[in-house]
């Protein structure tokens, strides 16, 4: 079985879209249970999902930026702190 292009336990775990919540259906029992309420608690789920999603997304999209910046950082930074060079060769006699 196939999701999101990919078959199931290839590369990253799966995670729950908010589709398959908003879709997924439940076996019928003998004594069920409300319909509206499990559908009504399925959009709720499935929102709080793709808020979560989305925030997952900008904080990759962050992290990504500040690896940049912080690398571009420590590049100046090395530039800027090497050894002086010295104007007199170093002794290289013995004491």
């Amino acid at each position: 079985m196939y999701r999101s292009g990919q078959p199931c336990g290839a590369g990253h775990p799966h995670h729950l879209t908010p589709h398959e919540v908003r879709t997924w259906q439940f076996d019928p029992r003998r004594r069920g249970v409300d319909a509206d309420q499990v559908h009504r608690f399925q959009t709720r789920v499935a929102d709080e999902l793709t808020i979560l999603h989305e925030e997952v997304r900008l904080l990759h999209q962050e992290n990504d930026r500040l690896g940049r910046a912080l690398r571009d950082w420590q590049i100046m930074h090395a530039r800027e702190c090497r050894p002086p060079e010295e104007s007199t060769p170093p002794n290289r006699g013995h004491w």
